[in-house]
């Protein structure tokens, strides 16, 4: 089961064994990897009905709610990690998401396009409303609901009393950005941040 890079990174950061809760999970990729490489267990949670069921086949575990509303279902501290990747930039609530998340599991693992990229910029520079890899979509149809830079992502942690333990700059391939940390809120496509509670 190849992965996406970025997943491949987020994969590498989970502790083998661990009980994963996976938001937003689609058709259960990561999971599955998980528990066929580290020894894993878990959930995924996913809104969409079809990657449910292709997840589902495929024998990965998966819950059908919506994220916004129903992560109360949860219980603390049931699982050891959760994660949550490329999607918080599409919730309506997502400082009560993150909230929760750090009721459900000590630790979470995030992934979010960053909205300075600097061909982002360039873009808004000529009047056009920014599109990458990381936000293929244009403006009227684009499931992305806040689009945040890292700095104000990283505000936001602070907002809700998460801490960001590791900050991964990523390229708008999802690799390692092979820049020093301070190019990072112009240079990343998105990151990869391990998250604890304060």
């Amino acid at each position: 089961m190849t992965l996406r890079a970025d997943l491949a990174l987020v994969a590498d950061l989970v502790t083998p064994g661990s009980r994963v809760l996976d938001l937003g999970c689609g058709t259960g990729t990561l999971l599955g990897h998980l528990a066929a490489d580290k020894g894993c267990s878990g959930t995924g949670v996913e809104i969409d009905g079809d990657a449910v069921l292709v997840a589902i086949r495929s024998g990965v575990s998966v819950i059908e709610l919506d994220m916004d509303h129903q992560l109360s279902e949860f219980a603390d501290h049931s699982y050891d990690v959760v994660v949550l990747s490329r999607t918080l930039q599409t919730l309506h609530r997502p400082h009560v998401v993150l909230q929760e998340m750090i009721r459900i599991a000590p630790r979470v693992i995030l992934s979010m396009p960053n909205f300075g990229y600097w061909r982002n910029r360039v873009r808004l520079a000529r009047g056009r409303m920014p599109m990458s890899k990381e936000l293929p979509y244009d403006w009227y149809d684009t499931p992305n609901l806040h689009h945040a830079t890292l700095l104000d992502l990283e505000d936001l942690f602070r907002t809700v009393g998460l801490v960001a333990l590791e900050r991964i700059p990523l390229t708008v391939d999802g690799h390692r950005l092979g820049l020093p940390e301070s190019m990072a809120t112009w240079a990343a496509g998105s990151a990869v941040y391990v998250l604890g509670g304060a």
